[in-house]
């Protein structure tokens, strides 16, 4: 455990000195989020914060490749590589659009090819698990799985990218139940070496995250702009697609009482983490799409403007999000781990206490400055497919 203490440790710390340098290269490059109507940011603010938390993630492995412990994981198979490849290159193609404002044409054919390149380096799913049994698919849709499951995790951190420290914050949270999920299954299931790779990338995504949020935070002074958004989603559905793919569903069976559980977990918790991200992108497209709208055009009615509509400050609306993350990601994680009864208790009562917080009409706060009408400061509405 320490040693995947020191990855987050350290992948924080280095994010957190190379955001500054990223904060003064991004306004020489002009990679500056503008004001517009549905904006909540007073001042124009640089973004491509991605490259500072690729920074911290990038040094994070390859000390980690360094030491006794991890090293192992890098020697095992490329797929340690593979996913820190891949990381540069969308974080590159973020980063661009940062400055350039990509076509999403152009866009989506970058993700293919990062996703593609981390695919042809073995992270990709091997088994499907279902319930009680796994599914042996064809390697053609087994590809075409692993491929989507990819593109949609980083189009839903891009979606949900909106407000200061939202989708930072949200990936911390959720990336570490993550973290705990996958480092306890390895010690109940590998005797001979607690060494995983799935943990290492999760704990080093993590790290980044955390080192971030201190500059990202309400008031923001840079945004992680479509260059951290698009890294986030294809480094945590890398972590994702090696604990489903590649742990059998049966191994964790010790872990419970509940007999269906355990197949079942690989699925369901990679899905509670990314709960808010995925929901706010499913209902963006169903919306758009009933009006009769692109799926990528821009509007200002994602979950954290209808939280702001409400009469939620900026602050408090990321603070909500943050909290049904925790109550998702770690409920999920803890039915591995406790009595059934006992979680869905405690899941109930978070659940409740959760709704009236959120939904408890407010009195909406009047702005004579800028529209409420607000997409949120994150570099510009996010029209990723």
């Amino acid at each position: 455990m320490r040693i995947y203490l020191l990855v987050i440790a350290l992948a924080a710390a280095v994010t957190f000195v190379a955001t500054p340098l990223v904060r003064v290269l991004a306004r020489r490059v002009n990679a500056v989020t503008p004001l517009r109507e549905r904006d909540v940011h007073e001042v124009p603010t640089p973004r491509m914060g991605g490259v500072a938390m690729l920074v911290g993630f990038a040094v994070a492995l390859l000390v980690a490749s360094r030491t006794e412990f991890l090293g192992e994981v890098f020697t095992v198979s490329p797929q340690a590589w593979a996913i820190l490849g891949s990381a540069v290159l969308i974080c590159l193609l973020g980063a661009a659009d940062d400055i350039w404002d990509l076509d999403w044409i152009t866009k989506l054919v970058g993700q293919v090819l990062c996703a593609g390149l981390m695919v042809w380096q073995g992270v990709q799913l091997v088994t499907l698990p279902l319930f009680d049994s796994i599914a042996i698919l064809s390697p053609n849709m087994l590809l075409a799985i692993t491929l989507l499951i990819v593109l949609v995790a980083i189009n839903a951190v891009n979606f949900v990218d909106g407000l200061d420290g939202l989708a930072a914050g949200l990936i911390a949270i959720g990336g570490g139940a993550f973290f705990v999920y996958s480092y306890l299954l390895t010690v109940s299931t590998d005797e001979a070496s607690y060494a995983n790779l799935a943990t290492l990338i999760i704990a080093a995504v993590v790290g980044a995250c955390l080192g971030f949020l201190p500059h990202n935070f309400f008031k923001a002074s840079i945004f992680m702009g479509d260059s951290g958004a698009m890294f986030l989603g294809l480094t945590l559905s890398a972590a994702g697609i090696i604990v489903t793919g590649n742990i059998d569903p049966g191994a964790s069976a010790q872990l419970t009482e509940f007999v269906a559980l355990p197949a079942f977990l690989p699925i369901l918790l990679p899905v509670a983490v990314m709960l808010i991200p995925l929901v706010d992108l499913v209902f963006a497209v169903v919306r758009r799409i009933a009006a009769g709208k692109s799926p990528f055009a821009a509007d200002g009615r994602h979950l954290h403007h209808r939280l702001m509509a409400r009469g939620h400050s900026h602050r408090r609306t990321v603070v909500i999000l943050y909290a049904w993350t925790t109550v998702f990601a770690f409920g999920a994680v803890a039915l591995a781990f406790l009595p059934l009864q006992t979680v869905l208790i405690a899941l109930t009562v978070a659940v409740v206490v959760g709704i009236v917080l959120t939904v408890v009409p407010l009195p909406v706060r009047r702005s004579s400055h800028r529209s409420r009408h607000v997409k949120g400061p994150e570099a510009r509405e996010k029209v990723e497919p």
